[in-house]
């Protein structure tokens, strides 16, 4: 059986592999992973604030700040005022950042089946069952403090 480690070690490879491929494949699409992430959030949620989307990525609220900007600047995003909190601003995805979208979701969906394809059913069900039990484990200790 292998070491905790060693298993933590492989994980943390492959997430990153995949990510740094992730990211080169969108670059050639003209995007970039980390912000084609904000769109999808944007895309399947709705409006957000920049604090909901960055607590979504485990980011700082900065650095999501900065993709939001990057991404108003190219017209992919627009903010308007949250009329909840006047002080507060919703983000919401314009009709270019779903347009980007349709550019890039095709070769993320090829790339998820090219990895993922590799795995049996049975694989990807035991997989998810890690992957839920450890982010349950995170979590828990979340809570704790």
């Amino acid at each position: 059986m292998p070491k905790v480690e060693s298993l933590v070690a492989e994980y943390v490879e492959l997430y990153v592999k995949m990510m740094k491929m992730m990211d080169r494949r969108m670059t050639q699409c003209g995007a970039s992973f980390a912000r084609t992430r904000v769109l999808l959030v944007l895309f399947k949620f709705g409006e957000q604030r920049a604090t909901e989307i960055a607590e979504r990525f485990s980011q700082s609220p900065r650095t999501v700040t900065e993709a939001i900007d990057a991404l108003e600047r190219d017209g992919l995003v627009s903010r308007c005022p949250d009329p909840s909190d006047r002080r507060a601003k919703l983000i919401h995805i314009t009709s270019k950042g779903i347009e980007s979208l349709e550019k890039t979701e095709p070769m993320r969906q090829k790339f998820i089946a090219q990895t993922f394809g590799k795995l049996s059913d049975e694989e990807k069900s035991s997989f998810h069952h890690v992957i839920a039990k450890l982010n349950h484990a995170v979590d828990d200790m979340q809570n704790e403090g």
